[in-house]
């Protein structure tokens, strides 16, 4: 039997679809935090709001927060808010998002990029229900149902010391993790067809005509790397090139960009020059006897000045980490590809050689 809810686009059929929202449906009603796992496009931010309207905090303020979009002072600001006066531009005091959000529910997605300061204020909200605003020496007393979302390994990331492991128990009374598009085979047309509808009706059409046997195969046989928002892009696209009420869809256009005039060569330059980065071995690592030998051919260093090896070694490390963040315009996922690093790799050497501060400033 399909479940569809229409307002929300939490439409499916397949039991790990229909698994998830009984969790949601369970755990609704109690006042506990609850964490959302899920890739990027899975729907975290339509399975917190449902958490929401169906508590008992129905009809009170559920507020939202991205928390990748703010460096580590303004997250902490908007959260618990500031006092007049605590830092430059504070002309008035500031009440963050837990103050305002007293009586409902607070929604954190990326929390992952959380800094410690944050992590450590967040910890005690949940355990005390009370915070201090920045520049403030008064507790605040608020009553907020937490919700937060990630699209990281969380465990592993405590493990790594990269996230309060403190923190993690007590926001993970429960886990609902977001099966990915490729896991509800059997929801890409009901989705397919519900998205279809909706442009049809906002294009003014009088009917859906469905889509052909090809168009299906497409969706189908589409392994869907972006989830559900992809899919929703796909539909919403080539109903809208099809044009046509009458016409079944045919054409699906999986990637807007392809064309044979897509321009290849890049303009923008990085933010500041980058040199090139020597390949790495097959260890996925920055083996210290390579960076010697480079930094040896490459005159990065005077060795006449140089009485330590290891301090060399670091130094250089250090240097090529730097380098490759400014050619990746310091996207850390893409400053990992480019040094052949897992991103959690790149986050044990940037916590190691203390870049994280660096780049939360």
């Amino acid at each position: 039997m399909s479940i569809k809810f229409k307002q929300d686009n939490l439409v499916g059929q397949s039991n790990s679809f229909l698994n998830v929202l009984d969790q949601v449906s369970q755990i609704a009603p109690l006042d506990k935090p609850i964490l959302i796992i899920g890739e990027r496009g899975t729907g975290k931010e339509l399975i917190a709001a449902r958490l929401h309207f169906l508590s008992q905090r129905w009809d009170q303020q559920y507020l939202t927060l991205n928390c990748a979009s703010l460096n580590e002072n303004l997250l902490e600001s908007e959260l618990f808010g500031h006092e007049a006066g605590a830092f430059t531009g504070a002309s008035k005091r500031h009440e963050g998002r837990f103050e305002r959000a007293h009586g409902g529910t607070l929604f954190l997605d990326e929390l992952a990029n959380t800094p410690g300061l944050v992590q450590e204020k967040l910890l005690r909200v949940i355990e005390y229900g009370e915070f201090e605003r920045v520049g403030g020496s008064r507790s605040i007393k608020t009553d907020v149902r937490l919700i937060c979302a990630t699209n990281e390994d969380l465990p592993v990331l405590a493990e790594q010391g990269e996230f309060r492991a403190d923190l993690l128990d007590r926001l993970a009374f429960d886990v609902i993790t977001l099966p990915p598009m490729r896991e509800r085979q059997e929801d890409i047309m009901v989705l397919a067809e519900h998205f279809a509808i909706n442009m049809a009706r906002e294009l003014g059409f009088e009917l859906f005509s469905g889509f052909s046997e090809k168009a299906k195969r497409t969706l189908l046989d589409y392994h869907w790397p972006g989830n559900v928002r992809e899919l929703k892009n796909v539909v919403e696209r080539s109903v809208y090139r099809t044009n046509n009420a009458y016409v079944p869809v045919h054409d699906i256009q999986l990637d807007p960009f392809e064309s044979p005039y897509r321009p290849r060569q890049r303009i923008k330059a990085p933010r500041q020059q980058a040199q090139a980065l020597p390949a790495q071995d097959s260890t996925n690592a920055l083996p210290v006897a390579t960076t010697a030998v480079v930094a040896a051919k490459s005159n990065l260093f005077d060795f006449s000045q140089v009485q330590d090896f290891k301090t060399l070694s670091q130094d250089f490390e250090v240097s090529l980490i730097k380098q490759a963040l400014a050619a990746s315009q310091y996207n850390q996922k893409k400053t990992a590809e480019l040094l052949n690093l897992t991103y959690h790799q790149l986050r044990g050497y940037m916590k190691k050689y203390q870049l994280l501060e660096s780049q939360q400033a």
